[in-house]
């Protein structure tokens, strides 16, 4: 049983393991790439529902884990697929769902659920099964109001890496620098096209502190996508403001975007039901150009998409650099006078697509650039 906030109720039929789960329900729009969906730590706390009705036909594989774990509190899909059809494939997908403890439910619609969402909004919501589902309704719907919403959830410590690790720039690559980043929830695929483009990555906790970005001797820094409110991540905000006052080059992505909009004294907000999947259309103002994005956020910068702005932080000029074709929502930030920018969706895209896949090279000719220019003041110093 699916039971949301609101009271309503779907019957269906238990999908992964069994019990009982709560979170925020949301639905994914992308066609394909449930696994890197599911693997994804920006997922943390939500239980996503697919809007695609066929689910699980290609299995799962240990090669597109974008992390070490299934980390959706719950799933959600109406037409699980009854075996496994690809060579790639290892496992089913409800063989990883059992051994991750995922509860989830299918033979439900799903389109019904979706269209419930984008009337209320993301909502928090259980799925209960086995023995939890001998749970009255009264005492289900009670669990599902008395869970803390994702409103003020600060979730980065629950997903990051426990200690710093390593990465050195991929072989036969020129290398640019060091990178310092920030996991806040970061995806495998990050880290390897980071390394692809130049850098050496060291991938730091969530908790680390100035001190610890500056032992790793960073040409630039990088914060990455992750779950939560970007409001509830006040000393992630303020690390990023110190290092901005260093000048050290920076590049975010989703939560990295969201936290750049707050260092630079904006302000966030919760989107009705956000934006998710991986067929999300955004504009590029500096080339006009639109872009096929993969996009999972349920938060967003608070600033205008025309003209420029000034930081109330005291960082100089800021514009917005890409915004939502579907709701006009800030989907990039780029600021004139600090080396700094950040998107609000994923260009690393291990699923697709990968129009976006140029902020990467965008990121390394800027600290490429700042670099050989750095290099050329001190040799006229000398």
């Amino acid at each position: 049983m699916l039971v949301l906030e609101d009271g309503t109720r779907f019957d269906g039929r238990a999908y992964g393991a069994t019990g009982q789960t709560l979170g925020e329900v949301v639905f994914s729009t992308g066609m394909t790439g449930y696994q890197e969906t599911l693997t994804d730590p920006s997922y943390a706390g939500q239980i996503v529902l697919m809007t695609a009705p066929h689910i699980g036909n290609t299995g799962v594989n240990d090669t597109d884990m974008e992390s070490r774990k299934v980390w959706v509190a719950g799933f959600i899909v109406r037409d699980p697929a009854r075996r496994v059809s690809n060579f790639r494939a290892e496992r089913s997908l409800d063989e990883d769902l059992v051994a991750d403890g995922v509860v989830g439910i299918c033979g439900v619609d799903t389109r019904a659920i979706t269209r419930r969402i984008r009337d209320a909004g993301a909502m928090r919501a259980g799925v209960f099964s086995g023995e939890k589902l001998e749970l009255s309704d009264e005492d289900q719907l009670q669990l599902v109001r008395e869970q803390p919403s994702m409103a003020g959830k600060n979730l980065s410590g629950e997903v990051t890496t426990p200690e710093r690790y390593d990465v050195p720039v991929a072989e036969g690559v020129e290398r640019v620098g060091t990178i310092a980043v920030l996991d806040l929830g970061i995806k495998r695929a990050t880290v390897q096209y980071l390394a692809e483009h130049g850098f050496d990555v060291a991938v730091l906790p969530a908790s680390s502190t100035a001190d610890d970005i500056r032992a790793t001797k960073p040409d630039a820094l990088f914060y990455s996508n992750g779950p939560g409110d970007p409001a509830a991540s006040d000393a992630q905000v303020a690390l990023l403001q110190e290092m901005l006052r260093e000048g050290i080059p920076y590049f975010g992505i989703c939560f990295g975007n969201q936290l750049l909009g707050r260092a630079l004294g904006f302000d966030t907000y919760k989107l009705p039901f956000g934006h998710r999947g991986i067929n999300q259309p955004v504009l590029d103002k500096r080339t006009g150009r639109v872009e096929i994005t993969a996009q999972n956020h349920g938060f967003a910068v608070d600033m205008p998409i025309e003209g420029e702005s000034v930081s109330p932080a005291g960082f100089g000029r800021v514009q917005v650099s890409h915004f939502s074709l579907n709701d006009q929502v800030v989907e990039g930030l780029e600021c004139l006078d600090i080396p700094a920018f950040s998107v609000q969706y994923h260009p690393e895209a291990a699923a697709g697509p990968h129009d976006a896949f140029y902020l990467f090279n965008r990121f390394r000719e800027l600290v490429a650039n700042r670099s050989a220019n750095s290099t050329g003041a001190h040799a006229q110093e000398a």
